[in-house]
Formats: structure tokens, sequence, C-alpha cells
């Protein structure tokens, strides 16, 4: 995770993330309310039995968007560490030295082997934003990522060819026609279950299509609507603890606009913490996910 220095609301990403809104309040504010949501969130991680690695931002160059690490790269059971293209000039910025000494620390310690470095894809205008982009189901290989100016279909293929993956591509749609801008925010991946916005994938074979997929997964699959989608109810991330208990992050916006029966549901597989993060989410439109970089 990323401790923000400079985090505001990102001029760059907002023609094409409807969950960003622009506030009344000032920079400093608005960095001084997100700096202590995020120490609040890394205690709640740790009091729950998570690891965390914290990389601190630096003030220059300014990454507005910095806290969100996973979308410029992401490590592998298999030894990769993937880096990604990125849409917004200023979110290409986020690859500098605090967090990529971490990464090459790592490596250092054994844990990391290869880099596939897909970052040079911006110079072609294709953009794959990471797990922003992909919402990978690890276990049986399959990515699956909706249609947006930030997930070129290109670059996806290249990935899954080089890590061994399948993908099922497909078209998802907010309230307004308009393409959801990361797949991570319309659905999450568990070991057992799938959370997803099925009205947000409007053409009905696709949605089927869907629903197969993760049937012959075995999972079983909470449908949220719209109205929670778009109040982050579906950028959330299951994660294992250091007692092997599986647990799934998601923001108090999120888990308030559950029902009981989708809570019962998700409870039933994991334990639920939820962060207050409201700054977060509002200024840079991605919730708990987005904040979270997976070690593997």
């Amino acid at each position: 995770m990323i401790r923000p220095i400079r985090f505001g609301y990102n001029e760059e990403t907002a023609s094409n993330n409807a969950f960003q809104k622009k506030g009344n309040e000032g920079h400093d504010s608005v960095q001084k309310a997100a700096l202590a949501e995020f120490n609040s969130f890394v205690a709640l991680l740790e009091s729950n039995g998570v690891e965390v690695v914290v990389v601190e931002d630096t003030p220059n160059p300014h990454t507005p968007d910095s806290i969100f690490p996973n979308n410029w790269f992401s490590t592998h059971t298999t030894g990769e560490i993937v880096l990604y293209p990125m849409c917004a000039s200023n979110r290409r910025l986020e690859r500098k030295e605090a967090p990529l000494a971490v990464i090459k620390s790592l490596r250092v310690n054994g844990a990391m082997g290869r880099t596939l470095d897909l970052s040079i894809c911006e110079a072609d205008n294709r953009f794959l934003e990471g797990t922003g982009s992909m919402v990978l189901d690890r276990t049986n290989a399959i990515a699956f990522v909706c249609r947006s100016p930030r997930s070129d279909e290109s670059v996806l293929d290249r990935f899954c060819k080089d890590l061994g993956y399948k993908y099922f591509f497909f078209n998802a749609y907010d309230r307004n026609g308009s393409a959801i801008y990361h797949t991570n925010v319309m659905m999450c991946m568990g070991d057992k279950f799938v959370v997803a916005c099925l009205d947000s994938i409007r053409d009905s074979a696709e949605r089927e299509i869907f629903v197969e997929i993760s049937k012959k997964l075995n999972k079983e699959i909470v449908d949220i609507s719209i109205d929670q989608m778009e109040n982050f109810a579906g950028n959330m991330l299951q994660l294992k603890n250091s007692e092997d208990e599986s647990i799934i992050v998601m923001s108090s916006t999120a888990k308030k606009s559950l029902n009981s029966g989708q809570l019962n549901i998700l409870e039933s597989h994991c334990k639920i913490i939820s962060p207050q993060i409201s700054t977060i989410e509002t200024n840079g439109g991605g919730s708990a996910r987005c904040m979270i970089a997976e070690l593997f």
C-alpha cells in the first residue's frame, strides 16, 4: 500500500472515471483526510492479522492517484512481476523510485523472478491497468475484463499468453450507458464466490456466459445492483491473514449498501472488515480493493 503525500482529485483520469467527484475542499484538507483514512485502514488490516508493506510516497513527481498501486503492477506465485501501461500520463509517474525500490528488495530476497514490462504499450496508446482492468481468478487462471479505454484487448491477450491465462472480455455499463472504467468496480472474485453487478452487463448473451463461467468455477454469485455498484460494493478483495483465515475487505460505504442476504452469503465465506475511506472514494473514484496490491 502507498501512503499518500499529495492525494487529490485527478483531472487527467476524470474523463473516463464516472466514480470520481470533485468536492469543495482544498487540496490540503483532502490530503489530510485521505492520510487519516489510509492510516486507519492499514491499522485495521494489521489488527486483523494481515501483513502490510507500506511504501511512503514522495512529493515529486506529483502523483495524485498513487494510493491505488494495484493498477501499475502485479505479482504472481510463478515469480513474475508485471508492469502495466497506464492511460493517464501522470499515473505513469507512479512507477517511481520509492515503490520500485521495495519491489527490487523483494527480488533480492528471492521472492520474484522475471519482469514482464507491458508499460511499453503506452507508446502505442494501448493500456491495461493491472488488477483494475483485470479481475483475476488466480486459481483457475482466468481474467475477467470489461471493455474500456483503459483495457486494450491486444495487451490483455499478451498478458494471458505470457502467464498462461484465459480471458473473458465483455461489455459493462453504468446507469448512464458509459463503459465502466475498471472491471474491479463491478465485480470481485473470491475463492468460493463472485460479487458482480449483472445488470451492468446489458447484453443478455454476455451475461449468460458470465454466469455460466462463474457456475463452472463453482462460485456462488452475489448479484449487486447498479446503485450498490456506485457505492463501491463491487470493489472488494479477499485476503488471507497470518492465521490462514479468509477476510474480505470492502469500504464502510460498500458494506452499508448491501442487504442482509448479501452480507450473510459473504460472511459465510469470509470475515468482513470495512474501513471508512469516503474521502479517498469520492476524490479518487476508487475504493478498498484499489488501494491494495497483493504480494505473492
